[in-house]
């Protein structure tokens, strides 16, 4: 196009025509200036609202806002979802099975009793003593059969967090989440305790970090009346694994072994939880095998709470979907079993 305008005007200069040349000159400015502007930047395809929120958690505070979880949906955001095989696909959608479907309740007659509530509710310490490697941990189980994804993400979040925070920076973070953790569920005994009905909100003031976690819960402590253990081991002697729930009680008349969370990210839906209903179940299945223990439990409730204080998530499991974690539980211990 350049070239036929330049020819035009080698012959409006030929033949003397000043008004030729003047339109030749007009043509090749404006021809020069759309090129100008179709010659966009690379960049200029790039959905820039989309990745803004992104960008702004990057560059608006020292610790990162990302966790394990949130790194799959930013792989999924950038990345779009992943395209997986028909035998992956087949494979995920047939879910394993354990070899042996232990049952989930007992079924002794003389352990059914739900009356008789008592007034103090039960705290059984594990027993120093205890030789951890001959009765695993459910935490135990649950962190050796991770998924090979879980454990991608998990190490991708601490090498990111390392990179921001150096080795001992995200050691004292690591710290300081497990010490806040702690101190919302001392808080949180108190308050479900009645001979230190007093002592939550000393514990808050003492501790100002708290007070948003039990702000965040409070209207679910309201629906919380019967409480009959917390902080308590339980031990499922066939199966050979123990662990401490953090509660048991009613909420809303229905009794249920409760799991109390905080978290940095919202879980408005059950599957952003993760292993914790696998968690409950194990918990819940102990304690219906366990001899301390005169009552059967079939029902969890995950209760998450938040820093911030905006309205904590609730989780209720109910015994239908209770009995499709102690399958997977099942597995898990199975696995776990078979590693060793």
């Amino acid at each position: 196009m350049q070239r036929m305008f330049a020819g035009r005007l080698l012959r409006c200069v030929h033949h003397g025509r000043p008004p030729c040349l003047e339109r030749c000159v007009q043509h090749l400015s404006a021809h020069s200036v759309r090129s100008s502007q179709r010659r966009s930047s690379p960049y200029s395809s790039v959905d820039t609202a989309r990745y803004s929120a992104l960008l702004k958690s990057v560059v608006s505070q020292r610790v990162s806002s990302q966790t394990p979880e949130t790194l799959e949906e930013e792989n999924q955001l950038i990345y779009g979802p992943v395209v997986e095989s028909q035998t992956q696909a087949k494979r995920q959608k047939e879910p394993r099975e354990p070899k042996i479907l232990h049952p989930f309740t007992n079924s002794d007659g003389a352990r059914l009793n739900l009356e008789g509530e008592s007034v103090t509710p039960t705290r059984i310490l594990i027993e120093k003593g205890q030789d951890r490697s001959l009765v695993p941990s459910v935490t135990r189980v649950l962190q050796r059969t991770l998924s090979p994804e879980q454990v991608f993400y998990l190490e991708r979040w601490k090498k990111r967090m390392v990179a921001e925070l150096g080795e001992e920076g995200f050691k004292e973070y690591s710290q300081e989440l497990f010490r806040q953790g702690k101190l919302f569920h001392r808080a949180v005994e108190d308050i479900l305790t009645p001979e230190d009905l007093g002592k939550a909100e000393d514990r808050a003031v003492r501790a100002p970090e708290v007070r948003g976690y039990l702000d965040s819960i409070s209207y679910v402590l309201e629906d919380i009346s019967a409480v009959r253990a917390i902080e308590s081991a339980v031990q499922h002697r066939t199966l050979n694994y123990l662990g401490v729930v953090d509660c048991v009680a009613r909420y809303r008349g229905v009794l249920c072994v409760i799991d109390w969370k905080t978290s940095e990210k919202p879980k408005r839906h059950l599957q952003n939880t993760y292993d914790n209903p696998v968690q409950v179940a194990a918990y819940a299945g102990a304690l219906n095998h366990d001899d301390n223990y005169t009552y059967q439990v079939e029902n969890g409730l995950i209760v998450v709470a938040y820093k911030d204080g905006s309205p904590g998530d609730v989780h209720l499991l109910s015994s239908e979907l209770l009995l499709e974690f102690w399958r997977k539980w099942l597995v898990r211990l199975q696995d776990f079993t078979e590693q060793k």
